[in-house]
């Protein structure tokens, strides 16, 4: 008894209780690293010592512009080495990071612009109209966040260089102190970085995660992949997508260096891992499939095995076989936005290296089991709330606990409260079922999600958006399977009572691209009679899926109509 009362006296202590935050990774990285190449942008290389210190001038620049503990910084950018510098630049001033899709329409920026109350903005000269318009867009009483402007050098021919007194990211830099103090969080479960789910107009969904579950998800990814020191990972992930699924952080711990892209093709990427040794990527599935079918004479020989991280949808096992027949080695991962990266991975045993490739094909696509990180992972059923039984065939909705889920829902109680329950489950909204082994496989999402090449998309928006056009009585947005997009919204439309012949699908189309953001715009648009709907007047889209299944897979750079 007294040796139990002993230990009840001891616990946390200032020693042992230091906030978690990957942002020390940098810190660690200039020394163990310090000339190793840390990014690489066409002829532009830094060491992890330059790096370092330009994240502290960046840090210390924002600070004397007056940003300080949990103000909103957002950045508008591609791959290129700001980018990068931001995920740790930002929040070592004390700010919340918050990368947004540079896919996304005005009205959606300026939507997420004034939700996360944004003080600053880092963007690219190829996006500067776009921020331009969606800062129009704002009201006139909410104060507009500060412009910087990231000037590319290797694009200078393409765009006019900024006035001498624009602020720019390069002179913000000069403004810094390399040797600043940066801010370090007073606790662990401070937040440092914001990240919307799909932007949606009406209701944006802002998730917010804090040091130490960016921490836990950048660590527990590197050991769940078995990442080697000194990797040579290549950006064809996009660092907006949940902060390139913990990475950008990540490479710091081994001292990798980062090849960025600004576009991803199958030419620069082909050309990317043979110029620099690349051994690691990521991607949704979209990008095995332009590594699969690479037009004639791109394809380069790989000299060394290239792994690949996919997730975003299951990976077409005859995608997977062809990828892997050409020496790239594939590993599925699942997670979610609020998740922070992943949190499920098919973990690969030995002896399945054995079976047939159709047979290995199928077990990869499943999403597989929980990583290190997370306490633990289930399948609900929905009426009873318990556990599904593991037969492969019984549906129920993905649960999650672990140290990697968000902190919430910025300014949205109510989705935090539906999300995270009372029972301390976090509900993904991810319909699936469990495998006799342990498994878990996603077989269909929530009804409002379609997953087009990494991104998500709500059938929903698209729908409220399609109701604005003058003709539509009625619209159901659907998946349709997409050969190169994995999926894309299929648009069942039926007409107000005398519209019918006035509007074609591909006017319908063409005004949807001047109101949404690309990849949400409908490829397929079927006018019909009406819609099926069960006796309560619910549309019943498991037939409409049904129909879109049948329609077979669209192909790239093609949209297409058709009456029902």
């Amino acid at each position: 008894m007294r040796r139990a009362a002993a230990m009840e006296k001891l616990g946390a202590n200032p020693a042992n209780s230091c906030p978690l935050t990957p942002l020390g990774f940098l810190e660690r990285a200039a020394t163990v690293f310090g000339d190793c190449p840390s990014l690489v942008y066409h002829g532009t290389v830094f060491t992890w010592s330059q790096t370092y210190r330009r994240c502290l001038r960046l840090a210390s620049a924002l600070s004397a512009l007056g940003v300080s503990r949990r103000d909103v910084v957002s950045v508008l950018l591609p791959n290129v080495p700001a980018m990068y510098e931001a995920h740790f630049g930002v929040p070592m001033s004390g700010a919340v990071l918050n990368t947004i899709n540079t896919r996304l329409d005005a009205r959606t920026v300026a939507v997420l612009l004034r939700h996360s109350g944004s003080r600053l903005v880092f963007v690219d000269p190829v996006l500067v109209a776009l921020l331009d318009d969606a800062l129009c867009l704002l009201p006139p009483e909410h104060p507009a966040p500060r412009v910087v402007l990231v000037e590319d050098p290797h694009e200078k021919d393409q765009f006019p260089p900024a006035s001498a007194t624009d602020l720019t990211y390069e002179r913000l830099l000069e403004m810094g102190d390399p040797e600043f103090k940066w801010v370090r969080p007073t606790s662990e479960w401070d937040p440092m970085v914001l990240n919307y789910t799909s932007g949606t107009t009406a209701a944006p969904k802002g998730v917010v995660h804090c040091h130490r579950g960016i921490f836990l998800v950048t660590m527990v990814s590197l050991v769940d992949w078995a990442v080697p020191p000194r990797p040579t990972f290549l950006w064809t992930l996009p660092m907006f997508h949940a902060n390139g699924w913990s990475f950008p952080w990540g490479m710091a711990v081994g001292g990798g260096t980062n090849v960025c892209l600004r576009r991803v093709d199958a030419m620069d990427v082909y050309a990317a891992i043979a110029d620099h040794g690349v051994t690691h990527l990521c991607g949704a599935p979209v990008v095995l499939a332009m590594l699969a079918n690479p037009p004639e004479g791109v394809r380069k020989p790989l000299h060394r095995k290239v792994r690949i991280m996919t997730a975003g949808s299951p990976p077409p096992a005859a995608v997977l076989h062809r990828v892997e027949a050409m020496g790239f080695e594939v590993s599925h991962g699942y997670g979610l936005t609020e998740t922070g990266g992943h949190v499920v991975s098919c973990a690969w045993k030995g002896e399945w290296n054995k079976l047939p490739a159709s047979e290995r094909a199928r077990l990869k696509a499943r999403q597989g089991v929980r990583t290190p990180g997370m306490a633990e992972v289930d399948i609900f059923d929905a009426d009873t709330g318990r556990s599904v039984p593991r037969d492969g065939a019984t549906m129920g909705e993905i649960v999650l606990r672990g140290g990697c889920v968000m902190l919430g829902y910025l300014n949205d109680s109510e989705a935090t409260k539906a999300a995270i329950r009372d029972n301390g489950w976090f509900y993904t909204g991810d319909v699936g079922v469990m495998h006799p082994d342990g498994y878990l496989e996603i077989r269909d999402r929530s009804k409002d999600v379609i997953i087009s090449g990494g991104e998500n998309i709500s059938s929903v928006e698209v729908e409220s958006m399609l109701y604005g056009h003058p003709a539509v009585s009625e619209a159901a947005v659907v998946a349709r399977p997409d050969e190169f997009w994995g999926e894309t919204p299929c648009a069942f439309v039926t007409l107000k009572e005398g519209a019918a012949g006035a509007v074609t699908a591909t006017e319908m189309i063409a005004w949807s691209r001047e109101r949404m953001a690309r990849y949400m715009v409908p490829k397929t648009v079927v006018f019909r009679g009406e819609l099926p709907k069960t006796s309560t007047g619910k549309v019943q889209k498991y037939v409409l899926r049904k129909l879109a299944q049948e329609m077979g897979p669209t192909r790239r750079g093609s949209s297409s109509s058709s009456k029902m």
